[in-house]
């Protein structure tokens, strides 16, 4: 069984399959065992053609595919599903996340000595984004700050390590991934914040805008607020042990 699971969705991203995986080897060149897969979200280019080649030599690499796009975060959810390692870490398919930053995702677990930790997300650092981009986020992030108290100042980062028994615990809706610092809490998880860079897309362009992501968010705000506030009052553990 691998160590780490490397979750990347992908839509469209046929030039960065190549590059990023390249950086991505690097970064799990300490692990001592580790598995990527991709998750092809309905894509019309060749990105799934690019990671097969891949595959050929690279025992690591696994392809998902969605026969039509569903979303980040049901490519997210598919990837989770196949894995096969108790740690999940997720990056965004574009190149903006650099995987040099996959460590600071998997360290806090591997010193976890309570098992009370469930997430670790990253929080973007000097933003290269354009500048609408950067201002719609901050906005979304300062609403969702005062509505879900989530401790948090940037939730739309892609790069996030978590558990993965707790990830598929949580419930699941369409755009789950932004959330998941109030969603681990409200299961009674330790979340852990780590700063983390961020750069220029390394080739092609978004596949969603601003716009999309208002409409979208200001339902899935409400929908969490109500989710926090029936939340289970604890989270069961089971005791094991001989009895004497």
């Amino acid at each position: 069984m691998p160590a780490v699971s490397i979750v990347i969705p992908m839509k469209n991203e046929s030039e960065n399959v190549a590059f990023l995986l390249d950086e991505i080897a690097q970064a799990c060149a300490a692990l001592d065992s580790h598995e990527v897969i991709v998750v092809d979200d309905g894509s019309t280019d060749d990105t799934a053609g690019r990671v097969r080649d891949r595959m050929a030599t690279d025992p690591a690499l696994r392809l998902v595919r969605h026969a039509a796009s569903a979303g980040q975060s049901a490519a997210v959810h598919s990837g989770v599903l196949a894995a096969r390692a108790p740690i999940i870490c997720t990056l965004d398919g574009d190149g903006q996340n650099p995987p040099a930053d996959l460590p600071k995702l998997w360290g806090p677990f591997m010193a976890d000595a309570t098992g009370h930790l469930g997430l670790v997300a990253g929080q973007r650092v000097g933003r290269q984004d354009t500048a609408s981009k950067r201002w719609a986020s901050r906005l979304a992030n300062a609403l969702r700050a005062r509505i879900l108290r989530d401790g948090t100042r940037d939730t739309g980062c892609g790069l996030k390590g978590f558990r993965r028994d707790a990830f598929l615990a949580l419930p699941y809706f369409d755009h789950m991934h932004r959330y998941l610092p109030a969603l681990f809490r409200r299961d009674g998880w330790e979340v852990a914040l780590v700063d983390v860079s961020h750069r220029e897309r390394h080739a092609g362009r978004s596949n969603y805008n601003n716009l999309q992501r208002a409409l979208v968010g200001l339902h899935d705000l409400v929908g969490v607020a109500w989710l926090i506030k029936r939340r289970k009052k604890a989270r069961a553990s089971e005791e094991t042990g001989d009895v004497d």
